[in-house]
């Protein structure tokens, strides 16, 4: 067991007590944080396995394989939640986002372990970019939960584009950051800007459902 697993210990402990301390309806943004967290660990076990099956670099990995691991782990405790447990759509929307940060917050805390923590200003963009970014792949994942997973037609189509989607997304923001220069900055600019309407578009959304309302069933064919 090395270094990365005791930080998550250490991190998710505090998390795991907070779960059975806490009330109902604030347990679940905690279970989600801490999935957050568990999907970006394992997320770096399974892209360095693919990484060295592949016999790629660390570079053509970042544009290739982890975008993908990441997104896919990302969504599975949001795609259990609702199908295991029916949550309600906005439990669920709330879900992704929550599972973003605790997924960005210890992808971050794997960077300063990796590269120090002696360059605050880097430290700063880095972390305020790659938070803004995976954020804004947890709205837009969102939007899309709120707005058809009641629809039997594209639900599942609709489940796979939004990952694709995110994908796409999470690759471009990877390639522009290691190109460095200009290409950097406006990889670093990227989220931050995309975040804005993302955030808009999810209040709107979010104001037409109860937060108690239950899943309402699939519409037959």
């Amino acid at each position: 067991m090395n270094y990365i697993e005791n930080i998550y210990v250490c991190l998710s402990l505090p998390l795991l007590v907070a779960v059975f301390c806490t009330d109902r309806r604030r347990r679940p943004s905690l279970l989600f944080l801490l999935s957050g967290m568990t999907a970006c660990l394992f997320s770096a076990y399974i892209s360095t396995f693919v990484m060295e099956l592949m016999g790629t670099d660390i570079t053509v990995a970042t544009a290739e394989i982890t975008p993908i691991v990441e997104e896919c782990m990302k969504i599975v405790p949001v795609l259990f939640s609702l199908l295991i447990f029916e949550s309600p759509r906005r439990v669920a929307s709330n879900g992704i986002l929550m599972t973003a940060v605790g997924f960005a917050t210890f992808e971050n805390v794997c960077y300063l372990t990796t590269n120090g923590a002696e360059n605050l200003r880097n430290l700063l963009i880095r972390g305020a970019s790659t938070g803004a970014m995976h954020i804004t792949n947890g709205f837009l994942i969102g939007i899309g939960l709120l707005y058809f997973w009641d629809r039997l037609w594209i639900k599942s189509a609709g489940t796979v584009g939004l990952i694709c989607l995110a994908i796409i997304y999470h690759a471009m923001f990877n390639v522009l950051v290691n190109e460095g220069g200009v290409f950097a900055i406006a990889g670093y600019l990227l989220p931050m800007f995309t975040l804005i309407p993302a955030v808009a578009v999810s209040r709107q959304l979010m104001k037409r459902f109860d937060p108690e309302q239950p899943l309402p069933p699939p519409e037959s064919d």
